[in-house]
């Protein structure tokens, strides 16, 4: 029976690694800060639904909070630590760049401390796919350069792969980078597009549609995701004899370090998504169409080939069968 420390267990994609690990019988030791970045009662609602789990054990902790942090890590014995907790989102670090020094360097740094300074267990931590930046060489793969983010979370994300390179070389510490695609589906968050659309569709609300709707994302179902990191849980990375020093693949190592990209590989338009959407609910959507916006991309698109030869997995959920589990959970939750 493993026992993993699972930091953002209040979030999104962190509710979730919880509830499937506990269903097989994982003891988990959640944290999360439950700041109000988002509604604090969705992050609340998430944990009432695991707090009674057996094996769950939550803790309200700031990962900035070095001393608090270290002080668990050394009065626990972790298997594995899955890092997720973040300041998520491109356009409130426009406005916000504290918060993703706070959260996504200082406390990633504090992580990467904490785990070496107690037994080394091995990391799988959330990167993204807005680490690829201005590249417009589709479909994005974990052996391009991504040395030109667009935003500061998309910055802060790729210092993540850095910093955790640098401990598996010097220290051994296992490290394995999860660069999550537009990640959607029941119980997400409300900052994405896709949960404000419904939000505002259902509400009669006009939605606002960047670059005039001539935007793709590859939208990737969160039970896809959660396979994905439940499979790479039980393959820390290693040491790989086949990298070349002389033409380096950034995703992986001489040091124990990969980096995956978790994605559904089929972009979808804008418009067309939105065209999904406006079927489930039955509703038209009042689009509001705007320029472009600073930090965002106009197309995403996941290679995930590296993940499929680690895991013999990818993600495969329809996008209209995912959103339709998505309406039907939201319509229940905000009962409308």
């Amino acid at each position: 029976m493993k026992k993993i420390l699972l930091t953002g267990a209040a979030g999104f994609v962190g509710y979730h690694v919880a509830r499937r690990l506990l269903q097989a019988g994982t003891q988990i030791v959640g944290i999360d800060n439950l700041n109000d970045y988002y509604d604090v009662g969705l992050k609340q609602a998430r944990l009432d639904q695991i707090k009674d789990a057996p094996g769950f054990r939550f803790q309200r902790l700031d990962i900035a909070d070095a001393a608090s942090l270290g002080d668990l890590m050394a009065n626990e014995s972790f298997d594995c630590v899955v890092h997720l907790a973040a300041q998520a989102g491109v356009r409130y670090s426009l406005t916000h760049p504290a918060a993703y020094i706070e959260s996504n360097l200082v406390g990633f740094a504090n992580i990467l401390e904490a785990c070496r300074h107690n037994g080394l267990p091995p990391l799988l931590f959330a990167s993204s796919s807005s680490v690829y930046g201005a590249s417009e060489r589709l479909p994005w793969s974990v052996s391009d350069n991504v040395d030109h983010p667009v935003s500061l979370y998309a910055a802060t994300k790729k210092s993540n792969e850095l910093l955790a390179h640098a401990y598996a070389h010097l220290y051994g510490l296992p490290c394995t980078g999860l660069r999550f695609f537009t990640v959607y589906g029941p119980w997400g968050r409300p900052d994405m597009a896709y949960f404000k659309f419904t939000q505002a569709i259902l509400a009669g609300r006009p939605i606002e549609v960047f670059n005039h709707g001539a935007m793709e994302r590859d939208f990737t179902y969160i039970d896809d995701i959660i396979e994905a990191i439940v499979r790479l849980i039980d393959k820390p990375a290693t040491s790989d004899p086949g990298w070349n020093a002389v033409q380096p693949d950034p995703a992986s190592s001489s040091a124990p370090y990969r980096v995956y990209n978790i994605g559904n590989q089929q972009p979808v338009n804008l418009l067309s998504f939105i065209g999904i959407l406006e079927h489930l609910l039955d509703r038209r959507a009042d689009m509001r169409l705007l320029p472009m916006q600073p930090g965002d991309v106009v197309a995403t698109y996941a290679n995930v080939e590296a993940l499929r030869r680690e895991i013999d997995f990818s993600p495969r959920t329809p996008l209209d069968l995912g959103l339709a589990r998505f309406t039907r959970w939201f319509r229940d939750y905000y009962r409308v």
